[in-house]
């Protein structure tokens, strides 16, 4: 593992990611001409909640919306139009479980996912939409349910911040029946509201036909993105060369130039990626993959397009 690796984002590193956040946004100066909703509002005019301006009245304009005062005023019929707001609740689910723990280049996997989850927060809260989050790890499940208040998305910073393990401190044991992804999205299921905008921020190494089932059963009702956090190393083993990785009795040493074990480790990642994509398939769910050498910021601009949307 690279000596430069970040293990850990605290709480101050997720709230300057607000100005990343603010810069992923900026570039955005066309209007939504579509009826989609997400993150951001539609420009497109009708009864909402927004007076946006007066006009002279045209036919087909609804009665209910002339503006009397103005009418009088300027002795023609005048009417008001509004800004239609197409808000929908974001709900992030962050996975900061033990096989985050982990990065051979850039960022640990908990930290960038921390960082993804914080991103999207920031987007949200700056388009004027409810943001709230689900934050485990493998003892604790942290939930915040959708507000548009800058005080509740520092709430989910702080628990992001907190449920990543620290550098330097032993583990802390596994609960027998203590939080895992199928825990998040079943407690998510709970929580959204029909029609909300849910991000699932994993690197969704441990899957069961359970968590195609709770996937789907999400999607149906709301529009559900999957954003996969990977390592380098999930992909291609070095050619040669010793490696320790962690497990739970201490460090594990494997040889990178035993054939026996590079067809191992390429039979074991074929067959979770098959698994990976089929779950996907099935459950349909939108995905996309950040790696942990990855900029945050540039990987979302790269999968939210201009002006940070989706």
């Amino acid at each position: 593992m690279g000596n430069t690796a970040v293990t850990h984002a605290t709480l101050e590193d997720l709230v300057r990611l607000q100005a990343d956040a603010r810069a992923l946004k900026l570039p955005s100066a066309r209007q939504v001409r579509g009826r989609q909703a997400g993150l951001r509002q539609s420009r497109q005019r009708g009864r909402g909640m927004t007076f946006a301006e007066v006009r002279q009245y045209q036919p087909g304009d609804d009665i209910r919306s002339i503006d009397w005062r103005v009418t009088a005023r300027r002795q023609s019929p005048h009417t008001k139009l509004f800004e239609e707001e197409r808000e929908r609740p974001v709900l992030l689910i962050a996975d900061l479980g033990p096989s985050l723990f982990f990065a051979s280049t850039g960022a640990y996997k908990q930290a960038r996912s921390a960082q993804i989850t914080a991103l999207l927060a920031w987007l949200a809260l700056m388009a004027g939409d409810q943001v709230g989050g689900l934050a485990f790890n493998h003892q604790e499940l942290e939930v915040l349910r959708p507000a548009r208040r800058k005080k509740s998305l520092l709430r989910l910073l702080d628990t992001l911040a907190r449920l990543q393990h620290q550098p330097g401190t032993p583990p802390n044991p596994a609960l027998p029946d203590g939080p895992n992804l199928n825990k998040a999205l079943s407690e998510a299921r709970r929580v959204a509201h029909t029609g909300s905008r849910i991000f699932i921020v994993s690197d969704f190494m441990n899957l069961s036909n359970e968590t195609t089932s709770l996937l789907g059963a999400l999607a149906r009702h709301n529009s559900v993105s999957a954003l996969r956090i990977m390592d380098p190393l999930e992909k291609d083993l070095p050619h040669s060369g010793q490696f320790a990785v962690a497990g739970p009795e201490g460090p594990v040493w494997f040889d990178a130039g035993n054939p026996n074990f590079q067809r191992a480790w390429r039979d074991k990642i074929s067959s979770h990626e098959q698994q990976l994509a089929e779950c996907f398939r099935t459950s349909g769910v939108q995905t996309s993959t950040i790696m942990t050498q990855d900029n945050p910021a540039e990987a979302l601009r790269l999968q939210l397009g201009p002006g940070g949307r989706i």
